[in-house]
């Protein structure tokens, strides 16, 4: 409790919009949210204070960035119909899709009711999607490992030793993928695509570099991609933005495997219920998967490996000798 009536305090508020309070305080920073203070001095969230921030996390979720959305609140309103065009386009792509699993599913009830041979086999193709099966590299000794086809994005983490590395260049070969190693991070243009990306995170408060310019060349491509830490060559404030960028903007069109280690990139107290974390524990236990919610499965082990970018431009030298 707060003490104020009718207010909450900034995690209670986090929690109810569904954000971390890390998004609260920039909210504020920008001038856009005004929390009251308690006799404590925490801040206070009232009603008038929250139906301020679920705008600012309305406009988020459209995929606008922090300039847009300042523009938008001033009582700009080109940039939020160009938002919910796109929204509507990517729900329009949403709707064909559901349209097209349910009418496989309906053919498949009932090819299943006529007992028809293998019916049940492409269920559980249908229902588990296609998958990609390897042999685990060292140190996992060759075990097997099912990796989905779905385009999804995947974040592949793990602590330094771990065999994360490893285990990326295998998923790029499973996957018939590019692998986008540190070395090849020397981009001078981007393609139409990934300058539309490079607009939005300069936007967002990230610095064009050819690191970033690599990276969205990279993401821009039609195929399945793996890449070495994503965040590497990149200065706090792009790590940040980039990771806006991939939780509200990126739409794959293949699977794409990121490996980084930046808490900017992957913030475990913002939800991205709809990306994916593939974990290496540092005991060389089997990888596992961890979906990226507050409170989920795996999530502190998560939080443990994570560092904020001013922690990892001191260990890079280090990575470096162990690489």
């Amino acid at each position: 409790m707060t003490g104020n009536e009718g207010h909450l305090g900034a995690s209670e508020a986090a929690r109810h919009l569904g954000v971390s309070t890390k998004a609260l305080r920039i909210y504020e920073a920008r001038g856009w949210l005004n929390p009251v203070r308690n006799a404590a001095g925490w801040r206070c969230y009232g009603p008038d204070q929250m139906r301020r921030a679920a705008e600012i996390v309305a406009l988020r979720r459209l995929g606008l960035n922090l300039h847009q959305i300042g523009k938008v609140l001033g009582g700009d309103r080109v940039a939020l119909a160009a938002a919910l065009e796109a929204r509507q386009q990517a729900l329009d792509a949403e709707a064909q899709q559901v349209a097209r699993a349910t009418a496989e599913i309906a053919a498949l009830r009932a090819r299943l009711a006529g007992g028809e041979a293998g019916a049940l086999d492409d269920l559980a193709r249908t229902v588990t999607g296609p998958r990609a099966t390897l042999a685990l590299p060292w140190p996992w000794d060759g075990a097997p490992f099912h990796m989905p086809l779905a385009s999804a994005l995947t974040f592949l983490t793990g602590p330094l030793g771990s065999g994360k590395t490893r285990l990326a260049r295998a998923l790029a070969v499973a996957l018939d993928a590019p692998f986008l190693a540190l070395k090849d991070r020397q981009a001078e243009t981007v393609t139409a695509r990934a300058g539309a990306a490079l607009d939005w995170i300069v936007g967002e408060g990230g610095r064009d570099s050819a690191a970033l310019r690599s990276v969205l060349n990279a993401l821009s491509g039609p195929g399945p991609l793996v890449a070495d830490l994503v965040e590497d060559g990149m200065d706090a404030g792009t790590q940040t933005a980039l990771g806006a960028f991939l939780a509200h903007r990126f739409a794959p069109a293949a699977p794409v495997v990121l490996m980084t280690r930046s808490r900017a990139v992957i913030d475990p107290d913002s939800p991205m219920p709809d990306r994916r974390v593939l974990f290496c524990p540092a005991s060389h236990d089997a990888p596992f998967w961890i979906t990226p919610i507050p409170g989920a499965p795996g999530i502190e082990a998560l939080r443990t490996c994570l560092a904020d970018p001013a922690v990892r431009a001191r260990v890079g030298p280090l990575r470096a000798v162990r690489a």
